[in-house]
Order: C-alpha cells, then structure tokens, then sequence
C-alpha cells in the first residue's frame, strides 16, 4: 500500500513539472501599417499607344529619274524642305513647247481678232456680206478658244515641272529611305519614298471601360489631364490633356477609345511605343486608406488582421471599395488610427500573438 502511495506521489510530481515546463506560445513576427483617412484621386490606368499627330507617305507625281536625295533617312525634316530632285529635263522641254504653241496661237489670234475689225467696218458699209463677216468673226472665236488651250496646257507643264522638286508636305522625322539616287520612279508608286511622322505633338490612344464613359462626358473631356510613362521605364512621365472620345463603344469589349495629346518637346514618347496611361477622374475625400498588401482573400471575402492591445490580432471582415496602386480604399470595416498586419498573415490564427518588426 505505501509503495502505491510512494508511486502515485511520483507520477503527480513529474506531472507537475512537465506542467510548468510546457513551453509558451510562441509570438508570429509582422510588420504592421497604420490606418489611414486621406483624399484620395480616383483614375484609372490603362496601356496606350504612341501614335503620331501626322503621318504622310511622300510619293513621286511624276516619272524620272531620282537625281538626288536631300537628307539622310531619320532626319528631322520642316515643312517646304526639299527632300527629292527627279530629273527635270523632259518637262522642261514639254513646257518650253507648250509656251511656243502659246506664242503662235496668240500670233494667230491677233490676226484673227484684227480681221474681225476691218470686216465689221466693211460689213457697215456693204463691201463684204453678212456671212464673210460671220465666218472671219468666228475664225477668231475659235483662235481665242485655242489661245485659252495652250494657256492651260502651259500651267499643266509648269505643274508637272514643279512635281519634279518633292519638298516635305509637314514637319516631322523620316523614316526609312525606300529609293535610292538614280533609280526610276513612278507617278503614284505603291511603295513611298520615305514616311514622315510628325512627332511633336502626338496622340496617346487607349480605351477605358463604358461604365466609366458617363463621368468623363460630364465633365468634358478638355478637362482631365493624363499621364504617360513608357513601360520599360528610364523616362520622365508626360503629361498631356484628353483630346478625343471615340463616337461609339467597341461592342466586342465593352470599351471606348480615347487619345490625349501631349506636346513632347521631349521626345518622350515615340510612335508604336506602348505606354502605361493614368487618367484621374475623381477624387474621393477622407478615404479610408490601407497598403493593398494588408488585404487578404478568404473563403467569406477579403479581410485584414488588426492588431489589438496586448498584441492579441483580430481577423475582420471588410468591404473593399478600390485598389490603386499599392493602396487600397476600405468602404467598411475599418477605422482611422487602427493597426493592421501587412506582411506574416499566413503563420496568424485569431488566437495568435504578434510581434512587431522595425
């Protein structure tokens, strides 16, 4: 009987012992976030394409030779610069023939308009009949007919002469040289002999979803300022001003297309660039503010741990109103001034205890 007694008292001993020496539970380390209340601008963000202001694809009118080429291909070129000289020499011959033809009708219609008087003096007098005065009166008619002809026929070649020198139809950059000097173009050729790209200013085209189209007609589309950066970086962001809303919503996906115009004294932008566009549309005051990093997804909807006193965490449901950026927008659920865990949720249960890092 003692030694059962004896045995028993051991096993409560060491019980206990184990008991005491059970170890605590170990605090989750986090990094926390303060919540915020700030104003904060509604946009939206897009990706856009650099489109130029102008494009024209210089053409010969005329056929000839290519005698010389004026620039190097990537210049920047102005408005009026000559840029291809065809060989002239062919039109200048068919103009100087146009101005002999010219000379001798005229020649011919003095003739014609000085016979016309005398025979309307002498048909005054019956020397000549009626019809001989009808007939020298229409022979000039028909001098004056020719004399206009020529006339034309004079302009046209001097036209045709003056297609012979190509000079920019707008500033802008050239593109890549498709004729070389001494080649033989053609009037209207399919291929261009260089496309020019008017680079300042440029449009930024994008689309933005329909149900947003209702706020920027409201406002005017003059009114809202947009910004673009290019996607790989390593450029200033530009900022331009909406210049254009499409007149109808692409049916397939349900959007809109846009263009902003922005200046580009900088060359910032290029054309076929993609860019990353912002657009703000509205500013929604006193916001109540977390890092998106905060918010987690679980099975009843998005939530965050708050952090409570005595280090104890709280797992609360919220309702989410926008995210933008690395911020996100809480409709409800929170409070300005509360703590919340933004990095370490998935070691937290609601029993958990914290430790907070930095």
């Amino acid at each position: 009987m003692k030694r059962s007694l004896l045995l028993l008292s051991l096993i409560a001993a060491v019980a206990c012992a184990e008991k005491k020496e059970a170890p605590r539970e170990e605090a989750v380390p986090v990094t926390v976030a303060t919540v915020q209340q700030k104003d904060m601008p509604l946009g939206i963000q897009a990706i856009g394409n650099v489109q130029p202001l102008s494009t024209v694809a210089v053409r010969a009118l005329v056929e000839g030779q290519l005698l010389n080429v004026s620039f190097h291909e990537g210049d920047d070129v102005t408005k009026g610069q000559v840029l291809f000289t065809i060989d002239s020499r062919p039109y200048v011959a068919a103009m100087q023939q146009a101005q002999a033809n010219l000379a001798r009708d005229e020649a011919q219609l003095r003739n014609g308009e000085s016979n016309a008087a005398r025979y309307a003096d002498l048909v005054k007098k019956d020397y000549v009949t009626k019809e001989e005065y009808d007939r020298i009166a229409s022979g000039a008619e028909a001098a004056r007919a020719v004399v206009a002809a020529d006339r034309a026929a004079v302009e046209n070649a001097r036209l045709q002469l003056s297609y012979c020198t190509i000079r920019a139809p707008l500033s802008g950059r050239t593109g890549s040289l498709q004729v070389h000097a001494g080649n033989l173009v053609h009037a209207n050729d399919t291929t261009p002999l260089v496309v020019i790209n008017q680079v300042e200013p440029v449009y930024v085209q994008f689309a933005i979803p329909q149900d947003q189209l209702a706020q920027i007609r409201a406002r005017g589309a003059a009114t809202f300022a947009v910004a673009a950066s290019p996607q790989s970086g390593g450029a200033a962001t530009a900022h331009g001003k909406l210049s254009f809303v499409d007149n109808a919503v692409d049916t397939s996906t349900g959007t809109i297309t846009l263009k902003a115009l922005f200046d580009n004294h900088d060359r910032a932008l290029w054309p076929g660039q993609f860019v990353t566009v912002s657009m703000t549309i509205e500013d929604r005051p006193s916001a109540i503010v977390v890092p998106a990093r905060a918010v987690q997804i679980g099975q009843n909807g998005q939530f965050v741990y708050v952090v409570k006193p005595g280090n104890a965490v709280e797992m609360r449901q919220i309702s989410v109103f926008r995210t933008i950026g690395q911020e996100t927008i809480v409709a409800d659920g929170l409070n300005a001034g509360e703590t919340v865990v933004t990095d370490g949720q998935l070691r937290l249960t609601p029993k958990s205890k914290v430790e907070i890092k930095g």
